[in-house]
């Protein structure tokens, strides 16, 4: 029997040992509804018995169903703001995949601050970070792979190391890309699906609402903190560079000759996107009142709104394909199982 089909039978198993036997938990009827829903959505969770966009559906019935809450909360939770802003956050995030703004932007950063091997670890990190504080971790650390292994590439084929430096310097590098894009996602609630559950979780439990500026700024100096540190335990510590000679920077220059002047696509989506983070982080010095969700959707919506040079639109409805729904759908059932204790 593989994992799946084990999964796929002790997930409804582990929930009716629960919900069944009140005396194994000493729970009243809504929590141990609650608890057993949850398990039995943990565990086709982690054994992908069904997909995780499509688990994450089931407490929509199961919890009326057992008298975990009723429907009307089970459904309002599926519209919590919070998703919608998490939703936005993923359409910018499309757009600036598009049309290659993330590349260039990585670029960048490279060809001014890579002028070592130390320098290349500390500007593909802050590279990796910066894009991770809007987009997804995953996502983010796929997109800037690619880039780190041409790097590795080149350096291998000029010589410029010797073996166990270019050893460290490989494994630093993409350890680097790693453990970025995991602080980076830190600093913003829409860089990360934890951030927004627990935005999400805290508005239903705590009554506190958490706002975006709220969370920059102490999202940030965590971030920066860790990648200070980061950065000295790889390049210091523990993938030291004995030989760290000064490393032309022409590998970024050559990727942004190729990518060649910004186009209007690209001005387009940087400019929205300084607009929608000004008014994320600075909404509060605003003369009118728009919340971070409002903001969030305004910016996503524009988005399908501006004319491209293809005769097209900036975003077109196919590019939502690649919307990570089932990260989407996780955060749903946060807000739903928060909502129901």
């Amino acid at each position: 029997m593989n994992f799946q089909k084990f999964g796929l039978i002790l997930g409804p198993l582990l929930f009716s040992v629960i919900y069944f036997i009140e005396g194994l938990t000493n729970l009243t009827d809504e929590p141990r509804a609650v608890l057993a829903v949850t398990a039995w959505v943990a565990i086709w969770w982690i054994s992908e018995a069904m997909p995780i966009p499509a688990t994450s559906l089931l407490p929509v019935f199961l919890l009326p169903l057992t008298g975990g809450t009723d429907q009307e909360t089970a459904t309002m939770a599926y519209g919590d703001p919070i998703v919608f802003m998490y939703m936005g956050g993923f359409i910018i995030a499309l757009a600036i995949e598009k049309w290659n703004l993330h590349k260039r932007i990585a670029m960048l950063i490279i060809a001014l601050i890579g002028k070592s091997c130390s320098r290349i670890i500390l500007a593909l990190g802050v590279a990796t970070a910066v894009l991770s504080m809007w987009i997804s971790n995953a996502a983010t650390a796929l997109m800037m792979l690619p880039i780190a292994l041409a790097l590795i590439t080149e350096i291998k084929e000029k010589e410029l190391l010797d073996e166990k430096s270019f050893d460290n310097f490989s494994k630093g590098l993409l350890l680097t890309v790693a453990y970025s894009a995991s602080i980076g996602g830190l600093a913003t609630i829409i860089g990360s699906v934890p951030n927004a559950a627990f935005v999400a979780v805290a508005n239903n439990m705590l009554d506190v609402e958490i706002t975006f500026a709220d969370w920059f700024v102490f999202g940030l100096f965590v971030t920066v903190l860790l990648m200070t540190f980061l950065y000295f335990y790889i390049t210091k510590v523990q993938f030291k560079i004995a030989q760290d000679k000064n490393i032309s920077s022409e590998f970024a220059r050559e990727q942004l000759r190729e990518l060649g002047a910004m186009s209007r696509e690209e001005t387009y989506v940087l400019v929205i996107f300084f607009i929608i983070g000004f008014m994320w982080v600075f909404g509060g010095l605003l003369p009118w009142s728009l919340s971070d969700t409002t903001i969030s959707i305004l910016g996503a919506s524009v988005m399908f709104l501006i004319p491209s040079t293809n005769g097209g639109r900036v975003l077109e409805w196919p590019d939502m394909k690649k919307a990570p729904l089932g990260n989407i759908a996780s955060l749903w059932w946060w807000v739903i199982f928060s909502s129901s204790l």
